[in-house]
């Protein structure tokens, strides 16, 4: 590339979808029934934790906040997605896969902070109960929300800072989506300083979670060993079971795509649907899980729909009466 410039307007090419014509119409049609239920999904349980007061609680607060990051990972990645399927065009200017890159990263790394704030929530809750309000109030709860989408924000932005400004010496996206390894590939000079920021975002955003969670969880089984009781036992395995299922499919998610990039025998083909893997199952199962192992956002849920459905046959029967007394 002749200028920095004109690399914001360059068409990158994304990896071929391999979708045959006669089947176009069919995955252009799964992908948006897709993510329409992903959109349906998560804003049932947004709008279910703001309008139930029963759930302003710090677990369905941090727990808030996880349909939020799913909603923005799935709408940086399935529109432009879709869109391509049914134009059959791969191409995408250089700006637009930043943007995505920026957001999908957002999106996989914020993943893991909501998971590792949720995890210290109930390791408070069973381990310290007595101390759970005092550690849990609205503005210990604000500061822990405001510093896990601070970290998010400011790693990722520098992550993909790193690539600002770079030549760039192939047009070809190695990926169905733009991401910071793709973009890495695509640039001439050194890029050891995005590599070793790369593994130490690796490490802080995989890792870091994960010895956090074991520990907590650990704690937690030792604490219901020792108190012997059967209601600690049920409540630790409600709410932590979720919690536990969620996050181990995130990491699965996580750690194939990582090494499907890392390593250069990987297939094409794994690459593309490890990279796909995580944007689009933990938005699906996610509102799932929670939904309806989650007893009070379950109850939730269900009692909003009964309500619904009984205003609209008492709705009916007054239809019914005045017809009849006309």
């Amino acid at each position: 590339m002749d200028s920095n410039f004109s690399i914001y307007t360059t068409s990158l090419t994304l990896d071929p979808l391999d979708i045959p014509p006669y089947h176009v119409f069919s995955a252009f049609l799964i992908g948006t029934l897709t993510y329409c239920a992903i959109l349906v999904f998560n804003l049932t349980i947004i709008l279910t934790i703001i309008f139930n007061r029963k759930l302003h609680k710090p677990m369905y607060i941090l727990l808030f906040n996880m349909p939020v990051n799913d909603i923005m990972g799935s709408t940086s990645f399935f529109p432009q997605l879709v869109s391509s399927i049914l134009s059959q065009n791969r191409y995408i200017n250089y700006s637009a896969c930043f943007v995505q890159a920026l957001l999908t990263h957002l999106y996989g790394a914020g993943s893991f902070l909501i998971l590792t704030a949720m995890a210290y929530d109930r390791y408070i809750a069973i381990c310290c109960p007595l101390k759970y309000n005092i550690l849990m109030t609205p503005n210990n709860l604000l500061k822990i929300i405001t510093i896990m989408w601070t970290i998010d924000f400011t790693m990722i932005g520098l992550l993909l800072a790193l690539n600002y400004r770079k030549k760039i010496c192939s047009t070809n996206i190695v990926d169905i989506f733009c991401n910071n390894p793709s973009l890495m590939k695509l640039i001439c000079e050194d890029i050891q300083p995005n590599n070793y920021y790369g593994l130490f975002i690796v490490a802080f955003y995989t890792a870091l979670p994960l010895l956090i969670v074991i520990f907590t969880y650990i704690q937690i089984l030792m604490t219901v060993v020792i108190k012997r009781q059967s209601d600690a036992k049920s409540k630790a395995i409600q709410t932590c079971g979720t919690h536990l299922v969620v996050f181990l499919c995130l990491e699965f998610c996580a750690t194939c795509v990582l090494l499907a990039h890392r390593f250069e025998a990987a297939s094409p083909n794994l690459r593309r649907a490890t990279g796909a893997s995580v944007m689009i199952f933990p938005p699906i199962v996610n509102p799932l899980v929670y939904g309806l192992k989650t007893k009070e956002i379950r109850q939730s849920i269900t009692l909003f729909f009964y309500n619904k459905i009984s205003s609209h046959k008492q709705n009916d029967k007054i239809r019914q009466v005045k017809k009849q007394l006309q």
